[in-house]
């Protein structure tokens, strides 16, 4: 993946400037009635959501985090806001406390099932290790009660049925159904049954629907080659036949980063990025309706150390199914497209605010605990302005209590925190960390009667100290996403940084099952409890808040070219081909169409898509056959999806043959879709 070679001919060759942004974060929505894929650019894993009336709610895993279950709200299912939590501590055991030991790092909170029934809000999420919890509200801001179930449904979904009786299906590959008695903390004894075997190819994650009288379960398959398997019956308890892939082999032109293998400790074994096809994908979710009729696919891709992020998909129905996709590309899920028709306008916005000066009476709603804290040794009020971390006794980081923590944003981010350190004691170090496998930290230790500047690594457990005289401290670290890099610096004035330790690689790993968090933290390593610290503010710069997008050249005549191999798009009499010299390139002029739509124009006609996808000049205006969705990979390199064909254009190296027959990009570029686009004068 040349994401470097990418940015370089987007800043040079592509001649415009960045987008705009509305705000310093990424929103996915363009503001001229499309958005871009994904709905939030950090992690919202295993969503699930429901519609009630004109309103949307979402929610996801937040495994050991508290507080857990973000609940999200929208109107237009582009633009979503934060209500709060469904709760804000779960207890549960030492486990959930990192106490004797014992942490729940990859479990906890755990595909939640969101649902609406008789002015009830409900979510059932399993809590590995326990048992199921039911979550109840009758508004979804809260406040939310919560029941524990008898028993533990693994990736579960419910039903609250039409003829009045609820079911669950739960289960990876071999599907189990059952009824829930009117508790809700029980199945009713004798329903359950093995409604799908494990041979008929369904995954995990299900979320089961009722339409039109059908039952629709649907799953995710994530061994191998990543898709969304479907079930359907006209029974509760089937039979069921499956639909092996609804969504399949959509990511965006995203490829495997790095990778743990092995054992999750040092000196821990990362496997180095690849073009594997099939991996980094949309793979689980569900599908909701608009009060207009139309369809639409959610559903989350791994994303390397960012975590697992969700994406909106049109849904089109074929022969009884919902494939996600537009009905010349099914399975297939555009990265930019018009926004749905919910009949609601919203602004483009953000569901997180990721600074927080400290100064309110609680913590930003971003913010949520590594675990369950200790509610004792941190305050808000015992210095104004300052959140203060009494240090606990811990052997590590990775075992610290109190750890403060918020998602990571793509694609490069930078967090940054001020620390004062005259409440450190004998063994402390707090500061800034990476939360992830293998950790980094960047903090401040008070040893031996003197303080220092503190790099770790995890990897090879290496250890970079500076004497430092001072009592505050600024520590910042720089994460790049596209190409899994980051590294650490620190100032003494706010102004000039000086980088410390290494550049290291972040990697995508199954311990937290998590994406790297950026956390403040403050413990002790001589066994005891110690003094504190006092964070005065965090902030996190987004240099590209729009990712790499860029604007669309309108109005502006360019040359389209392959990267590799080096193919321009040429006129020969009326037929669009790609030749090696860039001397014969077309110049085309890019017509605005709306919604980020164009036609590309040339002296006698446009480029136009025939039946059976082939490029052509045809003379005259610009219509369906001749307009194309503007959108880019993930990479930032522009790709054109024919709005005739649905597919994206693209090249037949061999032959030079132009064509709108992609499905889309692929994570080795073998879709030959994907341009080097350069403005001429």
């Amino acid at each position: 993946m040349m994401v470097g070679a990418s940015r370089l001919w987007m800043a040079l060759l592509l001649g415009v400037a960045p987008l705009p942004a509305a705000a310093q974060t990424w929103t996915a929505d363009n503001g001229d009635g499309t958005f871009t894929n994904p709905l939030f650019y950090d992690e919202f894993s295993d969503p699930d959501m429901i519609r009630v009336g004109d309103d949307y709610y979402l929610t996801g895993t937040t495994n050991h985090t508290m507080p857990g279950l973000p609940i999200l709200h929208s109107r237009d299912l582009v633009n979503w806001e934060l209500l709060g939590y469904a709760f804000d501590r779960l207890d549960l055991g030492p486990d959930m406390r990192l106490e004797a030991g014992k942490s729940m790092y990859g479990q906890g909170i755990w595909a939640p099932s969101f649902r609406y029934h008789n002015g009830t809000f409900y979510i059932f999420s399993n809590v590995n290790g326990h048992t199921t919890q039911v979550f109840r509200a009758t508004n979804p801001a809260g406040p939310w009660t919560r029941t524990p179930m008898k028993r533990s449904l693994h990736d579960l979904g419910v039903l609250f049925d039409d003829d009045g009786k609820v079911y669950v299906v739960w289960g990876y590959r071999e599907v189990r159904m059952a009824q829930l008695n009117d508790a809700l903390d029980d199945i009713v004894p004798g329903s359950e049954r093995v409604i799908i075997k494990a041979e008929q190819g369904m995954g995990e994650g299900a979320h089961l629907y009722k339409i039109d009288g059908r039952y629709y379960i649907t799953s995710a398959w994530f061994s191998g080659r990543m898709r969304m398997p479907m079930a359907r019956a006209d029974k509760p308890y089937g039979p069921y036949e499956v639909n092996h892939a609804i969504s399949l082999d959509e990511g965006w032109g995203s490829a495997e980063g790095y990778r743990h293998r092995g054992e999750p400790k040092p000196p821990f074994d990362i496997a180095p990025p690849t073009t594997t096809p099939g991996r980094n994908v949309l793979h689980q979710g569900g599908i909701v309706q608009t009060p207009q009729g139309e369809w639409w696919g959610f559903s989350m891709t791994d994303y390397n150390s960012l975590g697992r992020l969700t994406g909106l998909s049109p849904v089109t129905w074929k022969d009884g199914w919902p494939y996600f996709g537009l009905p010349g590309n099914l399975g297939r899920t555009p990265r930019t497209w018009r926004k749905p028709a919910t009949g609601v306008a919203q602004r483009p916005s953000a569901p997180y605010v990721r600074d927080d000066g400290f100064a309110g009476p609680a913590l930003g709603r971003i913010w949520q605990w590594n675990h369950v804290p200790d509610d004792a040794r941190w305050s808000l009020a015992a210095r104004r302005g300052f959140l203060r971390l009494h240090t606990l006794p811990a052997t590590d980081f990775f075992s610290a209590r109190n750890t403060l923590t918020q998602r990571a944003i793509g694609p490069r981010s930078l967090p940054m925190t001020v620390l004062e350190t005259g409440g450190l004691r004998e063994g402390d170090v707090a500061g800034l960390g990476l939360l992830g496998l293998p950790w980094r930290t960047l903090g401040v230790r008070r040893e031996g009667g003197r303080q220092f500047v503190e790099f770790r690594d995890q990897r090879g457990d290496k250890t970079v100290r500076v004497p430092f005289a001072g009592k505050r401290i600024w520590l910042r670290a720089d994460c790049d996403y596209l190409t899994e890099r980051a590294h650490f610096e620190y100032s003494l004035d706010g102004k000039r940084f000086t980088a410390i330790g290494d550049p290291f690689v972040m990697a995508f790993q199954l311990k937290t099952f998590q994406g790297i968090r950026y956390t403040l933290f403050a413990f002790n390593d001589r066994g005891r409890a110690g003094g504190y610290a006092d964070f005065d503010s965090f902030a996190v710069e987004e240099p590209q808040p729009r990712g790499l997008m860029h604007a669309i050249p309108f109005g502006k005549q360019v040359t389209l070219a392959l990267g590799e191999p080096a193919l321009s798009l040429a006129l020969h009499e009326t037929s669009v081909v790609a030749r090696a010299d860039a001397g014969e390139a077309a110049r085309f002029r890019i017509v605005d169409r709306g919604q980020g739509r164009v036609a590309l124009a040339l002296d006698k006609g446009h480029l136009s898509i025939n039946a059976t996808g082939d490029a052509w000049l045809k003379p005259g205006e610009a219509g369906k056959a001749e307009t194309f969705q503007w959108m880019e990979s993930i990479y930032g390199e522009p790709m054109l999806m024919s709005l005739a064909s649905e597919r994206y254009l693209t090249v037949d190296p061999a032959s030079g043959q132009v064509s709108a027959t992609s499905p889309g990009a692929r994570p080795d570029h073998a879709d030959h879709a994907r341009f080097v686009v350069t403005v001429r004068n």
